[in-house]
C-alpha cells in the first residue's frame, strides 16, 4: 500500500508542471493527475499507485514484478494500467513521470491524426 502522505508529495512534485492538474469528484480518477484531458496517475482506492504507460511497458514491469495489471474492482485488468503496491518515492515518481509523458504522446498523436476540414 502506498501511504497517502506519499502520494500526496509525487503529487505535489508533478503538480509543477503546468501540463498537470487535478480534478475533485467521484468516480475512477476524479482525484487523479490529469495531462491533456486525459488521467495518467492516481491512487486507488486500495492504496496502490496506479499509472497509465503502453501496454508493453506495462507488461514488462508487469514480468519484473514492478507492479500488476491494475484490476478497477470489477475483475476486468486494465492492459495499460500499472497498480504498484510498494516503491520508493524516487521510483514511484519517475513511473509517474513516464505516465505524464505517455499522456502527452498520446494527445499530440491523436490530434496530429485527425482529418483537416
Amino acid at each position: 500500500m502506498i501511504a497517502e502522505a506519499r502520494y500526496a508529495a509525487i503529487s505535489s512534485a508533478l503538480l509543477r508542471d503546468k501540463r498537470v492538474s487535478r480534478r475533485e469528484g467521484r468516480g475512477f480518477g476524479s482525484s487523479g493527475l490529469w495531462a491533456n484531458g486525459k488521467l495518467f496517475a492516481l491512487r486507488s482506492s486500495n492504496g496502490e499507485f496506479v499509472v497509465k504507460l503502453p501496454r508493453a511497458r506495462v507488461d514488462a514491469l508487469v514480468a519484473s514484478r514492478v507492479g500488476t495489471q491494475f484490476d478497477p474492482g470489477h475483475g476486468r485488468l486494465m492492459k495499460e494500467w500499472l497498480a504498484i503496491s510498494t516503491g520508493t518515492a524516487s521510483r514511484l515518481l519517475a513511473l509517474a513521470r513516464e505516465a505524464l509523458d505517455y499522456a502527452g504522446v498520446s494527445a499530440s498523436a491523436r490530434t496530429a491524426r485527425r482529418p483537416t476540414r
